[in-house]
């Protein structure tokens, strides 16, 4: 299970990402801090009671900025959405669920991300759903009817994208070839950085699952897999303390 999320929050100004705050779950608490570079950022405001950018927060429950962004069991939709998540409901944890579907609520701008950590033969693994599904022409939603899971995705690099220099699309191995969304933008400078660390040939995106059912951001969900190079330490193009 992922145990340690991002909170990233969209600065009105400037419409960029920013990493708030840091959500963990061990020994069976949960714990929230802020990152050290909102100080920096004029026009944030704290969440409600956590107005101490400095404070680390502890609660035997999950805190009610986070619980209010997980879908209610007695919803009709909840099986399904597990089921797009790729999540058994026997084993779902809240974190779990934050972690796939993102927190995403259409009242605010705050999105979560998992903390990528070494799996179990010592490599790097994330799971994520492609992003900006709705700019890409539409014949791709035939192509997700023919992917299967474990087919190979390719990553390329989307050098003139005028909002996001880092920007890495997702396409289709084999003829004919299909765009089909961005990676999560949040991750897009480390992945850019192991495909040069370890070479781009031996960094692997595959398709998880395909929710031909789900909304547009629930789609296809996909995983990326490489070595995890020596020295190598997650987002840190970010001022961010996520030990």
């Amino acid at each position: 299970m992922c145990n340690k999320l991002i909170l990233t929050w969209k600065n009105s100004k400037d419409a960029i990402w920013i990493p708030v705050g840091i959500l963990e779950y061990r020994d069976n608490q949960y714990y929230f801090k802020y990152t050290d570079n909102i100080k920096k950022v004029k026009n944030f405001i704290p969440f409600g009671k956590m107005s101490d950018l400095d404070k680390t927060y502890v609660s035997e429950e999950l805190f009610p900025i986070f619980k209010n962004r997980l879908l209610s069991k007695s919803r009709p939709e909840y099986e399904d959405f597990l089921r797009w998540l790729d999540i058994d409901k026997y084993i779902n944890h809240e974190l779990l669920e934050l972690s796939r579907s993102r927190g995403i609520r259409t009242t605010d701008e705050l999105q979560l991300y998992p903390i990528p950590q070494k799996n179990e033969v010592e490599q790097y693994e994330v799971l994520f759903f492609a992003h900006g599904v709705s700019h890409i022409n539409k014949t791709h939603f035939e192509r997700l009817h023919q992917l299967k899971p474990n087919d190979k995705l390719l990553l390329l690099k989307d050098v003139q994208n005028e909002i996001d220099s880092h920007a890495l699309v997702l396409r289709t191995r084999y003829k004919p070839l299909e765009l089909l969304g961005y990676c999560p933008s949040f991750f897009a400078q480390d992945f850019s950085k192991l495909m040069k660390l370890n070479g781009s040939k031996n960094v692997h995106v595959f398709v998880k699952k395909i929710n031909i059912d789900a909304p547009l951001q629930l789609k296809l969900l996909c995983k990326l897999t490489t070595k995890w190079p020596e020295k190598f330490q997650v987002f840190d193009h970010e001022d961010l303390d996520i030990n």
